[in-house]
């Protein structure tokens, strides 16, 4: 008799990732050797040469997700010749979060995953809470690929991780990247693959029961003081209450079509971005003006982030001030953009650049 319905589905997710992860038609970004310098928990020992074969990590946190997820590459990927490995982020937001760090690698080991090793890291307050900890957690992770040489990282992130994703871009009122939620394949040269973004969490949590699998519940996740939190226990709840079921599957699929399009319009602005400019490469006002609105603050907010204004701290908000200097003009000041960066209008051109 085959697996449990629920293994057998985290088991093909893992399966068809790896798979493309071996066939990528373009390699990912090289990655450095190993380091050889000091000690690395679970890393290569010093004067080993690096084995041949790929490696691919987890990042696994205890939960039941990513706990799944470390399960099925344990399983999947020693058929297809890819070493597989583990890491776990120690955020240092609750006691005991270093003992539970190391109760996870000891699983992880348990799977038979190697290299495996914990990481601390020290969360800052830019952006929040939530936002912060995410930025210190991939710091982290990259850091990790990149020590041990890793091809990929694979994610836990679900259908309804996905749903709750598309809620809080809807609410933030950023635009239709915003809605797209997560990608499938993301960071430099696709390093972050997300196996389960078609499966929901009850999936995977079916699956490490009947495999046994222990797991972690962060109390995070049931605390009202994250937004995340109150969407997950409340806004999803009201929202498949007032609409009956299938809302997280309904978001899910706006995601995909919105990074689609999302994609195709982001697309256009790079040809468009080009042809707007003039021999000195200043965007000429008319030709931005004769854009879509769609494709031309687009090109405004590449122009922006070119002349240093960082892309996570750009709103909509503030490519909409910049864009009236295009489709309102009433000879308005500069716009003073975050990064130290101005943007004016002088002479039928659109200077961008830090003051």
């Amino acid at each position: 008799m085959g697996p449990h319905p629920a293994v057998a589905a985290i088991r093909l997710a893992v399966r068809r990732v790896l798979h493309d992860i071996l066939t990528d038609d373009e390699p990912a970004t090289p990655r450095p050797a190993p380091r050889r310098t000091g000690p690395h928990t679970g890393g290569h020992r010093a004067g080993h040469e690096r084995p041949s074969s790929p490696l691919v990590l987890v990042a696994c946190s205890g939960g039941a997700d990513s706990m799944a997820l470390a399960s099925a590459l344990a399983f999947e990927a020693p058929k297809l010749g890819i070493r597989a490995g583990g890491v776990t982020v120690d955020h240092g937001l609750q006691p005991g979060s270093d003992a539970r760090a190391g109760e996870v690698v000891l699983r992880l080991r348990e799977l038979g995953l190697d290299p495996v090793e914990s990481v601390a890291v020290r969360v800052g307050r830019t952006g929040g809470p939530e936002a912060a900890a995410r930025d210190a957690r991939y710091a982290a992770l990259d850091a990790a690929a990149d020590h041990h040489g890793a091809e990929a990282i694979l994610l836990g992130h679900t259908r309804d991780d996905q749903a709750e994703t598309v809620l809080l871009g809807l609410a933030r009122g950023s635009g239709i990247r915003s809605l797209s939620g997560m990608a499938a394949v993301s960071g430099a040269g696709g390093r972050y693959r997300r196996p389960f973004l078609h499966l929901d969490r009850q999936t995977a949590r079916k699956a490490c029961m009947v495999q046994s699998l222990p797991v972690w519940d962060d109390p995070h996740n049931a605390d009202p003081a994250y937004t995340r939190s109150r969407l997950r226990h409340e806004g999803l709840p009201a929202l498949e209450k007032a609409l009956g079921k299938g809302v997280v599957e309904a978001l899910a699929r706006t995601a995909q079509l919105s990074r689609d399009d999302a994609d195709a319009l982001d697309a256009w602005a790079v040809q468009a971005a080009t042809a707007v400019r003039d021999a000195t490469g200043l965007l000429e006002c008319a030709k931005l003006y004769a854009l879509p609105p769609a494709v031309r603050r687009r090109v405004l907010r590449s122009a922006a982030i070119e002349a240093g204004a960082p892309a996570g701290s750009l709103f909509a908000r503030h490519i909409e001030e910049v864009d009236r200097l295009i489709t309102g003009w009433r000879g308005q000041g500069a716009i003073n953009l975050p990064g130290k960066v101005v943007a004016q209008r002088q002479g039928g051109r659109l200077v961008i650049r830090q003051g």
